[in-house]
């Protein structure tokens, strides 16, 4: 009898704690521009908080919120758009949000590349800097927000239709940064933050801001977990707005 209670007081110890590493684990999608300063601020945190856990999904928002849609368990989520997030919000998937970043749209090229100080407006000659036979990597303009705001910029300057059949569409815009990095591209439209973070590429030209709508990321905690609360307050303070701001990142 003792021995059957002794490991029936071990078993409950052992669920107990379970359930305390699992109270701990807080899942956030991020869209995929964020995952360098996400990732750095989730090591800080865990500094400060070493029971906690913290579960990062990378990937397109277009691509996360339907993976919310389609009841994936998140407790945060951070879009590169407002569209997106407005979305679940209509969906009654989210129930509120902030913004807390702001973004810059650039047009890079491999570093090796003879192209710089390219003025981007409606006088551009893209015929020279893009030739027929050379293609322009940019997150998939039909859900990606990057290629979203591409197009729209491109189309505000007149020269989307012409160059659309030039386009390489990437599934997010990290997979279109890396196709520049790779040289399967001569340009590539990415977020400022995304060139800022590669040594394989460079900044040639910044599309105008009146030409696009602007480049927000918006936040929405999703759950009532504590854990949830805890992280989601930590990402606005002072130290992870710091680490928002060394990746280029202009913060609210």
């Amino acid at each position: 009898m003792n021995k059957f209670i002794k490991m029936i007081i071990v078993t409950s110890a052992l669920l107990v704690s379970l359930c305390a590493v699992s109270a701990e684990k807080v899942t956030v999608f991020a869209a995929a521009s964020l995952t360098n300063a996400m990732q750095d601020i989730g090591a800080l945190y865990k500094t400060e908080h070493p029971d906690s856990n913290i579960l990062f999904s990378f990937a397109s928002s277009s691509v996360l919120a339907r993976q919310i849609e389609q009841g994936a368990p998140v407790d945060i989520f951070m879009s590169a758009d407002q569209k997106w997030m407005d979305y679940l919000i209509n969906e009654e998937l989210a129930n509120n949000k902030e913004t807390l970043l702001k973004n810059a749209l650039v047009l890079i090229a491999p570093i090796d590349s003879k192209l710089n100080n390219v003025v981007i407006d409606r006088n551009t000659d893209w015929q020279t800097i893009l030739p027929a036979n050379e293609k322009m990597a940019v997150g998939d303009p039909d859900h990606v927000p990057a290629g979203l705001y591409a197009k729209e910029s491109l189309t505000h300057l007149g020269v989307f239709k012409q160059l659309e059949p030039q386009l390489a569409r990437a599934s997010n815009v990290r997979d279109a940064l890396m196709l520049v990095e790779r040289d399967e591209t001569a340009l590539g439209i990415v977020y400022s933050t995304d060139a800022k973070v590669s040594q394989k590429v460079k900044v040639i030209g910044e599309f105008p801001v009146e030409s696009f709508e602007a480049i927000e990321y918006p936040i929405s905690r999703l759950t009532d977990s504590n854990d949830a609360k805890a992280f989601y307050q930590f990402l606005k303070s002072s130290q992870a707005t710091a680490i928002f701001k060394q990746y280029g990142f202009v913060t609210q």
